[in-house]
């Protein structure tokens, strides 16, 4: 049986107990449909070497090959990670485009006794949705956002406001990567297309109805890139600015992300790269400050001195926006807890102000 995706959302109402992905290793690394699991029948060598003897030799000596390579792989994996799957087990199965793969794949699970279906177009059809979700479809959300300095408590208010129910995406837990002072996160960014099938997957199951609340952003994190539609909704966004001081800032750093600081090598290969803006020498005042031990003044020096003046440069294009402006004196857990009913309330004005047309006032009077 063949299965047709319309939405990104109807990939949850599809009959299925399973999602098997049978294309190779570095097809599904790069992007894969969620929740998938991968039981390639050609992995990445064997189907560059039947790719080439398609292209250069003979079609038909290349399928006789890639047919037995199928044959040998689909029954390791029915020996092995299939083992166990029960006589009423239903995968879904899917290829690049849901042709020779995913139908010789599914033709074996189906002579077993598996209720098999293949997704028509493969991933290339799911990949459609997603591009389409994001970038030929206006976004449906008022966007609202929190701004503020490095480490001014910006990830960790968004965390609490998802706790409590609100409609929040963590862009930068998305594309694995904590920002300009700290960088990506251990095992590196995902794909740019993995990065987007995990959007379109979050903004899909959200309401329209409801604001969209986002951490402030450039248009790009680390080396990936914000679709355009959702980058200018975050340019035009109302937002809510933190505020701390310096030494509790550089205390928040140092307290939530100690991973960093425990790898010297890529710390020290991090405040290297600071050179071209600040030079050798203050450069490598800096790298004696992480060799001795001294965070948190490191963390308060490099705010000021380089990612600061950064952040308002960026501010300042962006233009007059709507704000609100919330102070955190604390940015530990009890100061973040205590500070989020007000945080709740000034996001509550920015989105009502965003919802209403021009010319009138939130209150509904002119």
């Amino acid at each position: 049986m063949r299965l047709n995706l319309d939405e990104i959302t109807d990939l949850a109402t599809l009959p299925h107990d399973e999602i098997i992905d049978v294309r190779s290793p570095a097809e599904f690394a790069e992007d894969h449909l969620p929740g998938a699991v991968n039981l390639p029948v050609l992995d990445d060598a064997e189907r560059a070497r039947v790719g080439t003897i398609y292209v250069q030799e003979e079609p038909f000596r290349a399928r006789k090959i890639g047919a037995a390579l199928v044959a040998r792989n689909a029954a390791r994996h029915i020996e092995g990670p299939l083992a166990d799957r029960p006589g009423g087990w239903r995968p879904l199965v899917y290829c690049w485009r849901g042709g020779q793969r995913s139908g010789s794949f599914a033709t074996i699970l189906a002579q077993i006794g598996w209720r098999v279906s293949v997704l028509e177009g493969g991933y290339a059809a799911w990949r459609r949705l997603v591009v389409r979700a994001l970038y030929q479809r206006a976004l449906p959300f008022r966007v609202v956002l929190i701004d503020g300095d490095t480490c001014s408590g910006k990830t960790a208010l968004l965390d609490g406001l998802a706790a409590a129910g609100y409609q929040v995406i963590d862009l930068e837990a998305l594309a694995n990567h904590r920002g300009s002072l700290l960088g990506p996160r251990a095992g590196g960014q995902p794909a740019q297309k993995r990065f987007e099938t995990a959007l379109a997957m979050q903004l899909a199951a959200l309401s329209p109805d409801r604001p969209l609340i986002l951490e402030a952003e450039s248009s790009r994190i680390g080396d990936l890139r914000l679709p355009p539609a959702l980058w200018a909704a975050m340019k035009a966004a109302p937002r809510l600015r933190l505020s701390a001081p310096l030494a509790e800032r550089a205390r928040h750093a140092v307290a939530r992300y100690p991973d960093l600081l425990a790898d010297a090598a890529a710390l020290d290969a991090r405040l290297g790269g600071l050179v071209p803006f600040h030079g050798h020498d203050r450069v490598e005042a800096w790298k004696a400050m992480a060799a001795a031990g001294a965070f948190e003044p490191l963390a308060a020096e490099l705010m000021a001195a380089h990612y600061d003046p950064r952040y308002a440069r960026q501010r300042e294009r962006f233009g007059a926006l709507a704000e609100e402006r919330l102070t955190l004196d604390r940015l530990d857990a009890e100061g973040l807890a205590m500070a989020l009913p007000r945080a709740v309330a000034a996001l509550a004005r920015l989105a009502a102000a965003e919802a209403v047309p021009p010319g009138q006032s939130a209150s509904g009077v002119s």
